[in-house]
């Protein structure tokens, strides 16, 4: 399986979050198999920015990581996605977290995420979907790695989902 970050703090964060999973899921080659709860997140880096929306994709596909991070880049760019200011705030966010087993470094592309396990905006949402799921490169496990962390604030939010029912 593969699995997608997804995350917003700019604009209508929830309706971005459920747009975009439209789109990915209209893609041909692409299959939004489930999606983890929403949860808010402060800011990571650059932290005079607003809260963050974070959920994770599990998705199936025929495309290579390439070009799947092509499709991911061209939606953010659908959303007004500008890459200005590294960690900055941002309309949309598509990440790349895990490949299957793959573990790749190429310019631009790197898989599994390179800090995939130092966050829990998606540590905890990749829980919801998977906690036994190990990490390609670290061995452990997603819940392992999740309860690792030291206490990072993130707040699920009831009753809301990225996929439209």
């Amino acid at each position: 399986m593969i699995y997608i970050g997804i995350g917003a703090n700019l604009g209508d964060r929830e309706k971005t979050l459920q747009e975009a999973v439209g789109i990915l899921d209209a893609h041909p080659k692409i299959d939004v198999a489930a999606a983890s709860s929403v949860y808010e997140t402060a800011p990571v880096g650059v932290v005079d920015q607003p809260h963050f929306l974070n959920a994770v994709l599990q998705i199936r596909t025929r495309l290579s990581a390439r070009k799947l991070l092509n499709c991911l880049l061209a939606v953010e760019r659908q959303f007004g996605r500008v890459r200005q200011t590294r960690w900055g705030p941002r309309t949309l966010d598509l990440d790349i977290l895990l490949y299957g087993d793959a573990v790749i470094h190429q310019p631009g592309l790197q898989v599994p995420h390179p800090h995939l396990h130092e966050r829990a905006f998606v540590l905890i949402p990749l829980c919801d979907l998977n906690p036994d799921l190990k990490h390609p490169v670290l061995g452990h496990s997603i819940q392992f790695l999740a309860g690792s962390l030291c206490d990072s604030p993130v707040r699920k939010i009831e009753g809301l989902n990225v996929i439209k029912k």
